[in-house]
């Protein structure tokens, strides 16, 4: 099956296999990347790598509209809870969830998490088997060694991670990341949307992938590896 990869501005994605809908961090209001509104968009599942604002704005709104499952941290699904969501999927770093679509497997990150001045766990990295791929979206983290251990353990096909520095990895070391785990694909995030992480694109140069450099509201179609 045809694996959708829709990128909606900063660190936002949707993952389609035809059946499920699976919205990665939503951010729309307040993004100056997004083309579209929160109400524009649907999904089945919700997944949250960490607690702030430009990755789960639009989480609850999205999630009761749709109905949709949240998968994070038990620390973000319980606050999930409380504003109203009835299905929740928490889990934590190494655990994995199984879905309709496949799995969802929470990796380390490191970065802090947070949202309204409540601590929300730790930050993670997603692993989501879905369309016969792996996808590997890494949240916001610095480069870390384990991530050779996460490339060992799950052979992700696609790659997303950021790249806008300050708060996350640079294009350098975005590329060294982007090297060690060697993705068929990777899909670089997280920067231009504010000057603070205005990075310099094209620093971002790693030899052993295909790097896809989208734009918001964009779709990358990948087939099932042969």
């Amino acid at each position: 099956m045809t694996l959708k990869i829709t990128f909606h501005g900063h660190s936002t994605f949707s993952l389609s296999d035809g059946t499920s809908n699976v919205l990665i961090d939503p951010f729309f209001t307040g993004n100056p990347q997004a083309k579209v509104t929160a109400d524009e968009i649907s999904c089945t599942h919700v997944l949250l790598s960490h607690g702030h604002e430009d990755h789960m704005t639009d989480a609850v709104s999205i999630a009761k509209r749709c109905q949709a499952t949240v998968h994070a941290t038990f620390e973000i699904t319980s606050a999930m809870e409380r504003e109203g969501i009835e299905n929740t999927e928490p889990a934590n770093t190494g655990g994995r969830v199984r879905t309709p679509f496949g799995s969802v497997s929470f990796t380390p990150a490191f970065h802090s998490s947070s949202f309204n001045g409540e601590y929300m766990g730790m930050p993670l990295g997603i692993i989501i088997e879905i369309g016969a791929r792996t996808v590997y979206y890494t949240g916001d983290t610095s480069l870390f060694s384990d991530m050779k251990l996460i490339k060992e353990l799950y052979k992700p096909d696609i790659l997303i991670l950021p790249i806008g520095d300050r708060f996350t990895m640079g294009p350098e070391h975005g590329t060294i990341a982007a090297d060690w785990i060697g993705a068929e694909i990777t899909i670089p995030c997280h920067y231009g949307t504010w000057p603070l992480i205005d990075a310099d694109v094209s620093r971002f140069n790693p030899r052993k992938t295909r790097v896809e450099l989208l734009e918001a509201e964009s779709t990358l179609e990948i087939q099932p590896s042969q």
